[in-house]
């Protein structure tokens, strides 16, 4: 069964390990929603489905023709990352209790593994098969799952009509829409502008969050290293490569266990408390996650690409 990482972290009976996986949700919205499927391989093979089976009316005495559906074999690879995270055990001794600074440091570096694996879902590129990492949106997602804002040099700006069109590239309804501050000012800025009000539902904290046309706005900020992930550095959708782009793209995400998108993970996330490190100066704490993604359905997930700023 595929559990979100609030979920899990309550059924976690380890303190330093339940409190470290609630940070990921809080960092990420992403994370928040993604359910994860537990896995014991390093490796996942699963059948992408493609085509439906026929199904027809058929008369007394007849026979149904034959007809199967069509599905594509993929295999998704396990990625591991993570980190460790020391304190000084000078900095305890000047500084206070040592479980207070150990959690502050802790923390610090589960927000950052969480903020590397939200760009790598975006982001993410292994075009050399190596295990460095997994492939993100921008490199999975082809063919009609690819809407372009228009055809303008230097991209065109966002309507609600090219929003809509996103929408309806994802079977059923999304779960989430994906985007940068900017773009989410500019939906805020349309809506009013159609006469709309602004939209907000509970996120999965029961907080306040934007939202389009009753679907959760999740945004998407800096990475670890203080780099915007969604940044305006993208060409535009003429097919150009243009040194000097600047646009941005918004996704489109429908989550669900061996049916939409999910997570994979071979065990939850580890947590280990090595106290002071090998007899060394430092106390430690190491973060790791063997972890990736998987898309059942070639329509649990869309990009729109070619926006420009204004």
């Amino acid at each position: 069964m595929a559990l979100t990482l609030i979920e899990q972290a309550k059924l976690v009976n380890d303190p330093l390990q339940a409190g470290i996986i609630e940070v990921f949700p809080q960092t990420s919205p992403i994370l928040q929603f993604m359910p994860f499927m537990n896995v014991n391989h390093r490796s996942y093979t699963y059948n992408q489905e493609d085509t439906l089976p026929g199904i027809a009316f058929r008369d007394f005495g007849d026979d149904y023709d034959e007809s199967t559906g069509v599905v594509n074999p993929v295999t998704e690879y396990l990625r591991i990352f993570g980190g460790h995270s020391d304190v000084d055990r000078a900095l305890v001794k000047t500084s206070g209790d040592l479980n207070d600074i150990r959690a502050s440091y802790d923390r610090m570096k589960a927000k950052a593994a969480a903020l590397f694996f939200t760009k790598k879902f975006i982001k993410g590129e292994n075009s050399t098969g190596t295990p460095d990492e997994f492939d993100g949106l921008e490199a999975r997602l082809t063919g009609n799952q690819l809407i372009a804002a228009g055809d303008t040099a230097e991209g065109d700006a966002l309507t609600l009509a090219k929003l809509d069109e996103l929408i309806d590239a994802i079977v059923g309804t999304p779960d989430i829409l994906l985007m940068n501050k900017t773009m989410r000012r500019k939906v805020n800025a349309l809506m009013r502008a159609a006469g709309a009000a602004i939209e907000t539902v509970n996120d999965q904290f029961g907080k306040l969050i934007p939202a389009y046309a009753g679907i959760p706005i999740g945004v998407i900020e800096e990475d670890n290293e203080g780099n915007e992930i969604l940044a305006f550095d993208e060409d535009d959708a003429t097919g150009d490569t243009d040194p000097t782009a600047e646009c941005t793209s918004i996704y489109a995400v429908r989550f669900g266990e061996r049916e939409y998108l999910s997570g994979l993970q071979a065990g939850s996330l580890d947590v280990i408390d090595h106290g002071l490190y090998s007899g060394g100066v430092a106390y430690r704490t190491t973060l790791e996650w063997l972890a990736g993604i998987a898309l059942f359905h070639p329509k649990c997930a869309a990009r729109l690409y070619g926006i420009s700023k204004s």
